[in-house]
């Protein structure tokens, strides 16, 4: 069956293009040379890139990530996520992933923003939303995309042009942040994120664990104590923890470890050695092996390629 766009999707269409060539206009200015930059509003970043990178490790925090322009691969555990101007990446939980900026160039830079999600004032906004307005079923997993509409980008062009007024940012900002939050909560993609923030549920149990072990990745753990600290039972929490993350506890904590030692290694004169003790590991040869599995090369020609690509730290 075919669908012809009607005179007001082709409006909505234009609208919408328009809007992000403004904003992608309002990013470049606002970062000049930088590739990266923090807003005077909490939890706000921008990004800028004029060539495409290779995969690097990036941790997700509960966030909004929103493509201005170009396309961008980011991969958790074996599930791999291609999204662009048309869509929006959520992520409910923290995550582990690799990412891969796909679509860049001199002359049409990757331009894309960053807002960290405040699960207090998402709380306090999904209580105000009436339930008949929520959409979209928990997908399972605790990163997802949902479309990228015209009143989202409406909102955060609002957003955006407040940049260069810090006293409206910091006052209205929140505002519409909370808009932002509402828009997502009702969108296809909000589901999963309703159910990690609700206190009691499954989701929002995992979430705890997942932030303990976020917090002591150095530390070993039985999976015994982390099903009891959540309330649940180990199969119980085995199968909730790989539906949300697309991995075990115990492979959650090494790749935290992983990413961990690799961002010390970019940022720090250490050796593998040193960086894999600092992180949790009593056996080099396992960490070498390990690091080598997940990065695609020992842990020092890993550190040469990264550097010779431009990338200081994930």
């Amino acid at each position: 069956m075919i669908f012809e766009l009607t005179e007001a999707d082709h409006a909505r269409r234009a609208e919408t293009a328009a809007l992000r060539e403004e904003l992608a206009k309002r990013v470049e200015d606002y970062l000049g040379d930088d590739t990266e930059r923090m807003t005077s509003l909490p939890g706000l970043s921008f990004a800028q890139l004029h060539e495409p990178t290779v995969p690097s490790s990036y941790f997700y925090e509960p966030s909004i990530s929103m493509i201005i322009r170009g396309r961008k691969r980011v991969r958790l555990g074996t599930t791999t996520y291609v999204y662009n101007e048309s869509r929006f990446l959520l992520t409910a939980v923290n995550l582990p992933t690799v990412t891969e900026v796909l679509d860049a160039s001199p002359d049409a830079p990757y331009v894309s923003l960053l807002m960290r999600l405040d699960l207090q004032t998402a709380r306090q906004v999904m209580a105000d939303v009436d339930s008949s307005e929520e959409k979209g079923p928990a997908s399972g997993i605790a990163m997802a995309t949902g479309p990228a509409t015209l009143e989202l980008f409406d909102a955060v062009a609002r957003l955006i042009r407040l940049t260069d007024k810090p006293q409206d940012l910091l006052h209205v900002g929140p505002l519409i942040q909370r808009e932002i939050i509402y828009r997502i909560l009702v969108s296809s993609a909000g589901g999963r994120f309703r159910e990690t923030i609700i206190a009691g549920t499954q989701s929002q149990r995992i979430a705890k664990a997942i932030a303990w072990l976020r917090d002591n990745y150095m530390q070993p753990f039985r999976i015994q104590e982390l099903a009891s600290m959540t309330g649940m039972g180990v199969s119980t929490l085995h199968h909730h923890f790989r539906a949300m993350t697309a991995m075990s506890p115990l492979q959650y904590q090494k790749h935290l470890r992983l990413h961990e030692a690799r961002r010390i290694l970019l940022t720090e004169a250490v050796d593998a050695t040193t960086a894999a003790v600092r992180v949790g590991y009593e056996s080099a040869t396992q960490f070498n092996r390990e690091y080598k599995r997940r990065f695609g090369a020992p842990p020092m020609r890993d550190i040469s390629q990264c550097l010779a690509a431009g990338i200081k730290g994930g």
